[in-house]
């Protein structure tokens, strides 16, 4: 059995009439999947972070709008406004990621055809983006190797592995190519305040027998320091058309300090990440959870004179990016050029 395929915990998965949805909230301690039939408790899932990870939030949106029209479709002659109701709530689930908006356009370009079965069509177009993402990933984590030939070390940040996408993983997709030609030592950073790195990443890593060493985020520049390391690689949420990048927060201190070591930072995400009509990171909105995930339980209460600040992504400039790796290809040093030279390309 290849590496690729070795996996057997899948974020999403599509029974034909439900999405099921692993709960990452509870990994790596149980392995949980809820069930969902409607675009309602899609949208709780996604809002709650039961699934995370900007490709698969896409993904688990289509099946949301499948579950839309298989609900309304046969049932009212205004099936198409419950519909685009239903797209609407699952747009406001979260703000950063854009490929949920990627996504629910796709979706919507579909449902603006005269068809005469929408749920066959409909259901068509959220398994190509599904199917679409896992073979992008894989493009990606050849790319990524490449790359990454001769490095002795590599640092990932959150989790942009099989968990957050289709399958295989964007940043944890080139750190399996590569490790899969030549074994090299992989660090991963614990990712406060929820703790991907730790609970899932290096987690991730194990089921594929790949070696991974946890530690504390505030020991990242330590580490590279040292010389341990020669790449960190992280996915996105969002790249702007002139290469800043928004990801898990951390994700900015981390590039800073690499830039400091002479670390090199490699962006892996797929071309639906991108926001070709946005010119840069400045206007990224960056999604603020409550505080309350955050603080321990004393200070939660309404006379405490402790709160919090919560914001879960932070943009990397350009200018702080080595390569930005997509299913369509790489660019080198971004902030030369950006990434508009992608989007015709096939």
């Amino acid at each position: 059995m290849t590496m690729q395929n070795k996996l057997a915990v899948q974020a999403l998965q599509w029974t034909g009439d439900a999405l099921k949805v692993l709960d990452q909230r509870q990994l790596p301690d149980k392995i949980v999947y809820d069930e969902y039939n409607n675009a309602a408790g899609v949208t709780e899932a996604i809002a709650t972070m039961r699934v995370r990870g900007a490709p698969a939030i896409g993904i688990a949106a289509a099946y949301g709008v499948v579950l839309s029209v298989r609900q309304h479709y046969s049932a009212s002659s205004h099936w198409r406004q419950k519909v685009a109701a239903d797209i609407e709530m699952l747009a406001k689930s979260r703000p950063t990621a854009v490929n949920l908006f990627w996504a629910l356009d796709q979706m919507k370009s579909v449902l603006n055809q005269q068809l005469d079965n929408p749920l066959k069509a409909i259901l068509a177009c959220a398994e190509k983006i599904h199917s679409d993402d896992i073979a992008a990933n894989h493009k990606m984590g050849e790319l990524g190797a490449d790359i990454l030939a001769g490095a002795k070390g590599v640092m990932t940040h959150c989790n942009a592995g099989a968990l957050a996408t289709g399958g295989y993983g964007t940043a944890l997709g080139v750190i399996r190519s590569a490790y899969q030609r030549q074994p090299l030592k992989v660090y991963a950073g614990e990712t406060r305040p929820w703790n991907q790195g730790a609970r899932l990443t290096v987690w991730e890593l194990a089921q594929d027998g790949i070696p991974a060493t946890l530690i504390a985020d505030s020991a990242a520049a330590w580490l590279m320091k040292s010389g341990a390391i020669d790449w960190i690689i992280v996915g996105a949420d969002r790249i702007a058309a002139n290469g800043d990048a928004a990801n898990k927060i951390g994700t900015y201190s981390l590039a800073v300090l690499a830039k400091q070591h002479g670390v090199k930072l490699m962006v892996a995400a797929p071309t639906s990440t991108i926001d070709w009509n946005m010119p840069n990171g400045d206007h990224i909105e960056i999604e603020q959870r409550n505080q309350n995930e955050l603080l321990p339980a004393c200070y939660i209460k309404e006379d405490s004179l402790v709160s919090a600040w919560n914001p879960v992504f932070d943009v990397t400039p350009a200018e702080l990016i080595s390569a930005i790796v997509t299913e369509r290809g790489v660019i080198l040093n971004p902030a030369e050029q950006g990434v508009r030279g992608l989007k015709n390309v096939i």
